[in-house]
């Protein structure tokens, strides 16, 4: 088998990588390899860039089916149904159920689950502060890395929304970078 190493940037475009693995070549890690790319300029942006992303990870998703054959790529199987389907399919859902679910158990079952349930609000509180420092351009670690990972997974759900319904645009729109 021929192996191919990709820098770390094209390992962020993964429908170039599977595309690669699909055809039997390896891919190796390269340590000193790295890219340098400017962030956006926003949140507004990025969350526009993550969910036109998102809306094409599905659309590879069902190109890529193949690699779902454990016969063939063994072990990559597994990587890619952790890394890119269930990642992207159960984690999204399951933080919009869980909610409703924590509620559920926490009336009928032990203490524990109340604190679990009372964790996730603590979660979903610092999730709207995050929101709302970021509404006023300032940003507390704290609370914007909550904001950011519920924004994240939002526009999983989003894009996965925009692939059903047929709705990601064929043209490309570069998203405002910022100049740092």
């Amino acid at each position: 088998t021929q192996l191919v190493i990709l820098t770390s940037m094209l390992l962020d475009d993964f429908m170039i990588s599977l595309r690669i693995v699909e055809k039997g070549y390896k891919i190796a890690y390269e340590a000193n390899a790295y890219a340098v790319e400017n962030s956006s300029e926003g949140v507004k942006e990025e969350l526009k860039r993550k969910i036109r992303i998102c809306a094409g990870g599905f659309q590879s998703m069902i190109r890529l089916v193949a690699l779902l054959n454990v016969f063939k790529y063994h072990i990559f199987t597994f990587q890619y149904l952790s890394h890119r389907v269930f990642r992207w399919t159960i984690a999204p859902l399951a933080i919009f159920i869980l909610l409703p679910l924590n509620f559920y158990t926490a009336i009928t079952g032990s203490p524990i689950y109340t604190l679990i349930l009372v964790s996730q609000i603590l979660f979903y509180a610092f999730v709207i502060i995050g929101w709302k420092y970021e509404k006023m351009k300032t940003r507390k670690k704290l609370f914007f890395i909550p904001f950011y990972f519920l924004m994240m997974n939002y526009s999983v759900a989003i894009g996965f929304k925009r692939f059903i319904n047929g709705g990601q645009s064929h043209i490309w729109q570069r998203s405002q970078r910022s100049m740092s």
